[in-house]
């Protein structure tokens, strides 16, 4: 079945599946902390209008609290929170270099194609749609773990962490049209308690090691008295 053969519902989770392997990737491309930042909230209102679509085309209005508390906190309280934080710790202007940025954007296209391969043999969930957005789940999340792989900033690989979690989002709102709501209230204060928890652990790697390069705790070794 071709893409145009399908419902204007599914073209359009599709569309939006697209749109968030593609911030994906743009989060593995900017070198900004700030730009990080921005796009980690794109991301988050691209899942929130997927989340909406997937409500209204199945009937399950419970996904609607879901969509707000998406909206609530990856849109606007993590991504302002993060942004209170870089101000406070004074890295706005810091730019990050990955090492080969060449190699890591082949290698998240590397992960895309080998996300296609490991779901490809799903046979019961063989329609086109579900298909593709399990596999661009897939994508996101193993994205989301080489960016935490590649970055040295503390602030990027805490972003990377939350884009992983996003897939895992996103996978069962469009796969499963969505978890029993006990479930994602237990995601939603994890996810909130994480983005506090993190805050005070920049200032703490701040004051003890000078630097949110997490690079140079390579550095650290034991002082003899």
């Amino acid at each position: 079945m071709s893409l145009t053969q399908l419902p204007l519902a599914e073209q359009f989770v599709l569309t939006l599946a697209a749109l968030i392997l593609f911030t994906s990737f743009l989060l593995l491309a900017q070198s900004r902390i700030v730009s990080l930042i921005h796009t980690f909230a794109w991301q988050g209102a691209l899942l929130f209008i997927a989340t909406c679509l997937m409500a209204v085309t199945s009937g399950r209005h419970h996904l609607f609290i879901s969509a707000f508390m998406t909206l609530a906190l990856k849109v606007f309280f993590i991504p302002w929170q993060l942004r209170r934080l870089v101000v406070r710790l004074d890295i706005r202007r810091e730019v990050e270099t990955v090492g080969n940025a060449s190699l890591v954007m082949i290698g998240g296209g590397a992960l895309v194609l080998f996300s296609y391969y490991v779901v490809q043999p799903i046979r019961e969930l063989s329609f086109l749609a579900t298909r593709n957005t399990i596999a661009i789940s897939l994508a996101v999340i193993l994205i989301g773990m080489l960016m935490i792989i590649t970055r040295r900033k503390a602030v990027a690989q805490v972003i990377g962490f939350m884009s992983m979690e996003n897939g895992l989002f996103f996978a069962a709102v469009v796969a499963t049209y969505g978890m029993p709501m006990v479930v994602e209230l237990g995601v939603a204060f994890d996810v909130l308690v994480a983005a506090i928890l993190f805050g005070i652990f920049f200032f703490q790697l701040r004051s003890g090691i000078g630097s949110l390069d997490v690079d140079h705790l390579n550095r650290l070794h034991e002082v003899d008295r």
